[in-house]
């Protein structure tokens, strides 16, 4: 560069900048062209659904390309945050399946055309909040609401087929996972359609939501369910999800209650095969439970072959 640095030559100051902004444009060409971050051996397949196009992702460990007998499944929503974070857990944790069992991974992601509150908005909640006038205190900001029961089909219908189709997948080793509002689209799947999974994983679900019109419908529903229904549901929250003293706790909203109550409801259902646990994880809030849920959860549920190792 000094060289073509002339002293006192505007000619020489007109190429030390030339040269400079070319290195720049260069540089971040460079940058703009690197290849994306991927996580390899997982595929994208597109559902269609009311107009949308849902990614639906996917990963299956090498185990479960070569053992004999078909994998559990696993399927979570909110695939952006969750499907990375279970497959990180599953593959570090699990230690190839010796201390958690290798399962095959599926997330449902949200459509391009949505935005994440959007979508989870609509999709994972059961009720029309929109319908009816605002009550004193509510605050939904998305514009649709209560578009669980047509969602539940779509899994039903499209998401389930799809995968037991394409992938080796145990029928009898099904497991939903969701968080919030995942959580409470689990719990009316749970109501609804209890059989279309063996095992329900209901991270602090939205119980809460439309003055808890789920809780409130869930005695119905339950006393109408087969006695013949066979389902796991484990229930989890964070021991801040209340409300208490600190800045992690919840002013208003008493999460872990409403927790509990949802398993009381079912455990009262007295159906034999209805099996409920519900757990307060220590020193968690929304935001942290999720990542120290589902390591317990997977330990307990899919345990792997052994021994355990702790690293």
């Amino acid at each position: 560069m000094s060289s073509f640095n002339l002293p006192g030559s505007q000619l020489g100051q007109t190429l030390r900048y030339s040269l400079l902004a070319l290195l720049f444009c260069v540089t971040a060409e460079a940058a703009e062209t690197a290849p994306a971050v991927s996580l390899a051996g997982t595929a994208v397949h597109e559902l269609q659904f009311q107009g949308r196009s849902y990614p639906l992702w996917v990963d299956v460990p090498p185990s479960c390309q070569q053992r004999k007998s078909a994998c559990p499944l696993l399927l979570v929503t909110d695939a952006p945050y969750a499907f990375p974070l279970i497959r990180s857990i599953r593959n570090r944790v699990g230690q190839q399946g010796r201390n958690i069992e290798d399962f095959v991974l599926a997330g449902l992601a949200y459509p391009a055309t949505d935005t994440p509150v959007a979508s989870r908005s609509r999709d994972y909640t059961p009720t029309n909040v929109k319908a009816r006038p605002t009550l004193p205190g509510e605050d939904y900001g998305a514009t649709v609401y209560g578009n669980a029961p047509a969602f539940a089909g779509f899994v039903a219908k499209q998401v389930l087929p799809l995968l037991q189709q394409q992938y080796r997948i145990d029928p009898q080793r099904q497991i939903y996972l969701g968080h919030s509002y995942g959580g409470l689209f689990g719990a009316y799947l749970v109501l609804h359609q209890p059989t279309l999974f063996s095992h329900y994983v209901l991270s602090s679900p939205s119980l809460w939501f439309d003055k808890k019109q789920l809780l409130q419908g869930a005695p119905e529903l339950l006393a109408a369910m087969p006695k013949t229904t066979r389902a796991s549901v484990w229930l989890y929250s964070g021991s801040f999800e209340q409300p208490g003293p600190t800045a992690r706790h919840y002013a208003e909203t008493d999460l872990v209650g409403d927790m509990q109550q949802f398993a009381l409801l079912l455990q009262q259902a007295k159906r034999p095969g209805l099996k409920v646990q519900s757990k307060v994880l220590a020193d968690e809030d929304h935001l942290t439970v999720f990542p120290p849920m589902v390591t317990r959860a997977m330990l307990e549920i899919l345990p792997g072959a052994g021994p355990y190792t702790g690293g």
